[in-house]
């Protein structure tokens, strides 16, 4: 049927076919179904997580089953893509259920799986395609073994950079358009039928972006974002130049490498760039002119916080009025620093002369830390 289909419209006919259908019948399910989904309880250790808290979360369910329907009826049936299909389903399926849960999933839980995926995959790979590697113009065959190790290693990068760079609105999904559609630019001979199935994922992939473009209203989850790094992964060996895969998806290894090594220095060794300690408030200007005082949460830590930042108040009960004028007063005189959750005031070792009296110590007095001379 598909081979007939073909010699009427053509091949690009069959892709553009291919992709309206599963660009539509993801827009129509993502409208039925929005309500059905699970609801997001907000990203521990994202910034600004809490604001996704109550967004219907897990639509990675919809497109990519909506995916595995549109591509098996545009491709002809070949059991290697039906097991990939399979797995895609699989990973999508491990990010929906830690998406529904109540309590989020282990790490090890979903490493785990994620390595049984990706063995799965990589021994599928090698039996139908063999050990044969290009790297620029080199063609060279790896042993058995080490391809094997490789191609776990590649899938399950791709799975978690892909799922750890997800959380702000729009930008996973518009990271793999861009980096599928490099794949069918570069590689379309190549890819053959799979150009296809790349086609397929991205008229999903836009129809969902209709929804999570900002302010989003419809998360993908990890079941999105999980099987768009499988499917990303697949999409590198099939073209024969799985190397290309640090340059097609560069800004997910950047990304998701950088998100993984924050969230593991704070879930598993607990440090934290700036982590404030619970033992003082300190005052922050987010102006230089009529600025507005705000408390930093929990407090801020004194003995770390002052070398790094000369906050000018830092007292442990809630800040007078006349402080906070005097706060104000001193700002115009002080650099502005950006942090990620607030505009701290900073200048080190600065004497600001006091309105009556001797000279203020360089350092402001805290209850919890002795002055500074």
């Amino acid at each position: 049927m598909i081979e007939s289909l073909v010699s009427v419209v053509g091949q690009r006919g069959v892709d553009a076919a291919a992709f309206l259908l599963a660009f539509a019948l993801t827009a129509l399910t993502d409208s039925l179904f929005h309500n059905k989904l699970p609801h997001d309880h907000g990203r521990e250790f994202a910034v600004n997580g809490g604001l996704s808290k109550g967004k219907a979360r897990g639509s990675g369910l919809i497109f990519v089953l909506c995916i595995a329907l549109v591509s098996l009826a545009f491709l002809p049936f070949r059991v290697e893509y039906v097991i990939y299909t399979v797995l895609l389903i699989a990973s999508m399926l491990s990010g929906y259920f830690d998406d529904a849960a109540e309590k989020a999933w282990n790490e090890y839980k979903k490493g785990i799986i994620d390595f049984v995926i990706a063995v799965v995959a990589g021994v599928t790979y090698l039996n139908f395609n063999g050990c044969g590697v290009q790297f620029l113009q080199w063609s060279f065959t790896l042993p058995y073994a080490v391809y094997l190790l490789l191609i776990v290693i590649l899938i399950w990068a791709s799975i978690n950079v892909v799922n750890c760079t997800d959380g702000v609105d729009g930008l996973s999904a518009s990271l793999a358009v861009v980096t599928i559609g490099t794949y069918l630019i570069a590689y379309h001979e190549e890819l053959a039928d799979y150009s296809t199935a790349g086609v397929v994922f991205m008229g999903a992939l836009l129809a969902y972006l209709w929804s999570n473009a900002k302010p989003s209203t419809l998360l993908m989850g990890d079941a999105g974002s999980r099987a768009m790094g499988f499917f990303i992964a697949i999409l590198s060996l099939k073209c024969g130049h799985p190397f290309a895969f640090l340059l097609a998806a560069i800004v997910f290894i950047v990304d998701g490498s950088l998100g993984i090594l924050k969230i593991s220095l704070k879930r598993f060794l607990h440090i934290s760039s700036r982590t404030p300690s619970p033992r003082c408030t300190t005052m922050c200007v987010r102006t230089r002119a009529g600025a507005t005082s705000r408390s930093w949460p929990a407090g801020s830590s004194c003995s770390a916080w002052h070398r790094l930042c000369c906050c000018s108040w830092c007292t442990a009960d809630k800040p007078s009025q006349k402080q906070k004028q005097r706060l104000t007063e001193i700002s115009n005189r002080q650099a502005l620093f950006l942090h990620p959750k607030i505009v701290v005031t900073a200048r080190l070792f600065w004497r600001q002369p006091a309105p009556h009296g001797p000279p203020a110590p360089r350092w402001s007095r805290c209850p919890h830390r002795p002055a500074r001379g």
